[in-house]
């Protein structure tokens, strides 16, 4: 469907399928996948890792309702030239704003052809009252920390009911082998897990500048 940015369905954009197609071969520098999004329940495609750190910042942040990879296809006449660019994710937030994101390597961000990409892409975003961002990258440290969360993300695999004694529990600061001492009617293997889910829910705030282990201090959301 053609249209223009300002017209089309923001909806339709952010539940549409990618407009690329990502196929595996031998010798691909790039490593591809599909990852599982708890915002989205369901899957979003990723280039590169790059594109998959953006992605899981972006899916534990609460303010991000929706996410799209290569959700469409920027083209225009410029002169004698057709300009065409896919940008790699759209986000949808809870005010009902949405964010475009050109996820860009730092050394190519010194190429002129990307500059110039990146400068026209944001100029159609802004015509569109569309939020653009280039991303290259977040603290190494806070990344890992991220990463490590993600694989408490899903809510189906924690302890549900052991949620509102750990909040209770972390309503003052606490590391989390003396929040886990708290809980000791319950075994560390379940209380551990809701720790780490809340953690990635921001339900739960910490430090994720420092790597986690047993003598992070956590808080409740309320308590920050």
């Amino acid at each position: 469907m053609d249209s223009t940015l300002q017209r089309i369905r923001v909806e339709a954009l952010l539940a549409g399928l990618p407009v690329r197609e990502f196929r595996s071969y031998r010798g691909r520098r790039h490593y591809s996948g599909w990852y599982w999004s708890a915002t989205t329940g369901g899957h979003v495609v990723y280039e590169n890792r790059l594109e998959l750190a953006r992605i899981l910042l972006a899916d534990r942040d609460p303010d991000v309702v929706a996410i799209a990879a290569q959700p469409f296809l920027l083209e225009e006449q410029d002169g004698a030239r057709i300009r065409r660019h896919v940008p790699d994710l759209l986000l949808g937030h809870a005010n009902g704003s949405v964010t475009v994101v050109d996820v860009k390597a730092p050394k190519r961000c010194a190429d002129p052809a990307i500059a110039e990409q990146v400068a026209w892409t944001r100029r159609a975003c802004e015509q569109a009252d569309f939020g653009f961002e280039v991303w290259s990258g977040a603290d190494p440290v806070v990344l890992e920390n991220v990463r490590f969360l993600a694989g408490y993300r899903r809510a189906a695999w924690v302890d549900q009911k052991l949620v509102p004694s750990v909040l209770g529990n972390a309503a003052s600061p606490v590391s989390v082998l003396d929040l886990e001492m708290r809980m000791a009617d319950h075994p560390r293997e379940l209380t551990r897990p809701v720790i780490l889910h809340l953690l990635w829910l921001s339900r739960l705030v910490a430090d994720l500048s420092q790597p986690l282990d047993g003598d992070t201090v956590v808080r409740t959301e309320m308590a920050a």
